[in-house]
């Protein structure tokens, strides 16, 4: 008979976690648990989630974690979490900074001394004078190795306690035996082969530099991942205004239970989920569907946390709370999305794994070799071999091959217009499969626009614009503020209005200069007694484009009709072409209705359209698209959007857009163009050729330098790599990646 197959899901928090690498280790860990049928990892989010058979077994799932040198504890409060997180992330990002300023100082003194007999600019000095420098650079190096660079020796001994090796191990091995051989060679210089005493601190000041200034960088990345977070949560108001028995009372939003009825007033952001019951508004949703016209709500209708009444009063019963909202339920998503979005491993800590033990070895068979078999001093001539084989192998120039490019290419991309939040992006997106755009504020310029007016016969068009903005001047509708906002720019003249009475979902009345204009739907008019027939077809017409028809009626007739959309942007159909030329599928995907869609994609030049889909359903879309096999970009600008952008390979918003949505993203776009998006993959294929040449060019160092350190020539032309020669080399192929890397600054993509 079989067990108890319950399952129960549980989240931590995960501290200590630096790479992907770290992720794995974790992940193992608690999948080695016995009952623990699944667990993932985040390092955005630096949490787990486990599900286990039956009651979980919190100390156990602990133990595990810190077995492998992290951290775990129980998952706290959402929102307690992200402060937490938020401050942990702030404080580490100021103290690598610090840390990186602080070596930053020291190291020149030091690159000054090791260099003094090659500057130009300095006079020559009797050897122990310069001794004495030398021993000063051994002290002003010391502070790397005890703070600056500490991190890096307690992963190192962490990793060999687990017999493991990465990117801390290389720096450790490299970086401390070159202090050590270079104090020795300092104190003790008679023990040295002829030439070989010499001390080369500033490999340790630089390397450890470099390193910590990139984890500072990375560090700063990864700090808006919970603001977004926290903006999306802010989108719930504090308080609630409920009837309690025959009287309305405010309370705290997160104390509305279900059942409970709920008045919101003009202006006011609806705390939970729930049904009209009494009243009706115009209520922007844009934070769930992304479109920027409010939809008109009455008795009935369902209404969700986080949206805005724009224009009336109404009271609606609450069906979700808590943590049922949809507000809550996009929260959820974002924080999904972000931990299971698998960030991409640098390849120095895929090949450390077997790079180090390698090293190792030779370094240890090349100082038995000389030891056993090397001609006198054998101990002296053992430790040169086995310091420079551990010296060129100092990862200085495979540890910077993909920092110092992406770093590069990041300024290149502000130059463009693309902001970069995850250097990562810059990587994912040279192979888009797919490139999902948002159509309101992506495709579109986000906001509503009066684009035909359509007087009858006998009438002005300036007349018509002019009588409609006048009546709609009061309304706090979009499309009325769209009719005002066209007027104005035409320099015409709008008369104030008295009467004004506003209809919510149908039209606007007023009384202008003593005549009666209305503006509204067909059947407002009909309701008024006006024939709407003569402006029939061209509403239809209007409609089918995409467009909002608005029909004036002056003293009782119609006079005309005005329509208002979202204008496409300029350069949206050429971006388009561009996306495909470059081997990606376009699709549109919108939360607007099919008719709408269709309008905007045939104006573009997109196929593909994704009609209704509401923000669940956008991340589905990318998440279905994914389990094809296929790379996804997803572009948008609103909160319905941050799921998807979460979740895709490549997330970009749009700069105009949401600060959620830029938060979540990977990439922004800013000013008012899609030019970027192709910017954005051209520059990533020319990332990623760079990150290739810098790899190779350090692996092919690596793979001549430390058979040349081992002492593979000494038995045929009698030569011997002195550590002072390896430290050299190694600086220089740092200089070959650096120099290398900005050649990007002179990319130029194709428009």
């Amino acid at each position: 008979m079989r067990g108890d197959t319950t399952t129960s899901p549980v989240e931590l928090a995960i501290g200590g976690m630096h790479c992907a690498a770290c992720v794995a280790r974790v992940e193992r860990a608690l999948q080695a648990v016995p009952g623990v049928m699944s667990a993932e990892v985040g390092l955005a989010t630096e949490s787990a989630r486990v599900r286990v058979s039956g009651v979980p077994d919190l100390p156990r799932l602990a133990e595990a974690v810190r077995a492998v040198g992290y951290t775990a504890a129980p998952r706290e409060r959402l929102g307690d979490a992200l402060t937490r997180r938020e401050r942990e992330r702030a404080k580490e990002s100021r103290r690598l900074f610090w840390k990186f300023a602080v070596g930053a100082v020291l190291s020149l003194p030091v690159l000054v001394i090791g260099h003094w007999d090659v500057l130009p600019f300095l006079v020559p000095m009797a050897q122990e004078r310069m001794r004495a420098l030398w021993a000063l650079s051994g002290v002003l190096t010391l502070p790397h190795l005890l703070w600056v660079g500490s991190r890096f020796f307690t992963g190192a001994w962490a990793a060999f306690r687990r017999c493991e090796a990465n990117m801390d191990t290389l720096v450790a091995l490299g970086t401390g035996s070159a202090w050590i051989y270079s104090t020795a060679a300092v104190a003790a210089p008679g023990f040295f082969p002829v030439d070989t005493a010499h001390p080369f601190y500033e490999a340790t000041a630089v390397v450890i530099t470099l390193v910590v200034l990139g984890q500072a960088l990375e560090a700063r990345a990864r700090g808006s991942t919970a603001r977004a977070l926290h903006r999306l949560m802010d989108l719930r108001p504090s308080t609630a205004r409920v009837i309690r028995g025959s009287t309305e009372v405010e309370i705290p939003a997160e104390e509305v239970v279900r059942g409970d009825l709920v008045v919101v007033r003009p202006g006011d952001r609806l705390p939970v989920d729930g049904e009209i019951v009494e009243g009706a508004s115009s209520v922007d949703e844009s934070m769930l569907t992304g479109e920027s016209l409010p939809v008109d709500k009455g008795t009935g209708d369902p209404v969700v946390a986080g949206t805005i009444s724009r224009s009336g009063t109404f009271r609606f019963r609450a069906t979700r709370v808590g943590a049922d909202t949809v507000l809550a339920r996009i929260v959820a998503m974002v924080q999904d999305a972000q931990a299971s979005k698998p960030p991409i491993q640098r390849l120095v800590d895929r090949v450390a794994g077997w790079f180090v033990p390698v090293v190792i070895a030779i370094a240890l068979l090349s100082f038995a070799g000389w030891y056993l078999f090397g001609p006198e001093p054998r101990l002296s001539f053992a430790a040169v071999v086995a310091v420079a084989v551990l010296v060129i192998a100092c990862p200085c120039a495979l540890g910077l091959a993909t920092p110092i490019s992406i770093m590069v290419a990041v300024g290149k991309a502000a130059e463009l217009g693309v902001l970069v939040r995850d250097g990562a992006a810059l990587q994912s997106a040279r192979r888009v499969d797919v490139v999902l755009l948002d159509k309101t504020g992506t495709l579109t310029e986000g906001r509503p626009t009066v684009t035909d007016v359509l007087p009858l016969p006998g009438v002005r068009a300036g007349a018509l614009l002019a009588l409609a903005a006048a009546a709609e001047a009061g309304s706090e509708h979009p499309l009325g503020e769209a009719v005002v906002e066209a007027a104005r720019a035409q320099g015409l003249s709008v008369a104030p209005a008295t009467g004004f009475e506003a209809f919510a979902g149908r039209g606007v009345a007023a009384t202008v200069g003593g005549r009666a204009v209305a503006a509204g739907t067909e059947a407002f008019l009909r309701e008024r007694g006006v024939d709407p027939s003569a402006g029939s077809a061209e509403a239809v017409r209007l409609s089918s484009e995409g467009k909002s028809p608005l029909l004036i009626t002056v003293d009782g007739a119609l006079a005309g009709v005005i329509a208002v959309a979202d204008p496409v942007r300029p350069d949206a159909s050429v971006q388009v072409a561009r996306l495909r030329a470059l081997g990606a599928e376009v699709v549109l995907i919108t939360g607007d209705h099919a008719g709408t869609a269709e309008a905007v994609a045939r104006a573009v030049g997109i196929e593909r359209v994704a009609a209704r889909m509401l923000t669940e359903q956008k991340a589905e879309h990318v998440a279905a698209l994914q389990a094809e096999g296929k790379r996804v970009m997803m572009v948008g600008d609103g909160i319905n959007d941050a799921p998807a952008l979460a979740r895709a390979d490549v997330g970009i918003a749009m700069g105009g857009g949401t600060d959620v949505a830029m938060e979540t993203a990977d990439l922004t776009l800013m000013g008012g163009s899609l030019r970027g998006l192709g910017d954005a993959i051209e520059l990533s294929r020319a990332t990623l050729r760079n990150i290739r040449q810098n790899l190779v060019g350090a692996f092919l160092y690596n793979v001549l330098g430390i058979p040349i350190a081992a002492g593979l020539l000494y038995p045929f032309f009698g030569v011997l790599l002195s550590p002072m020669i390896a430290g050299a080399a190694m600086a220089f192929s740092s200089v070959t990646v650096v120099t290398n890397a900005n050649r990007l600054r002179s990319f130029r993509p194709g428009r």
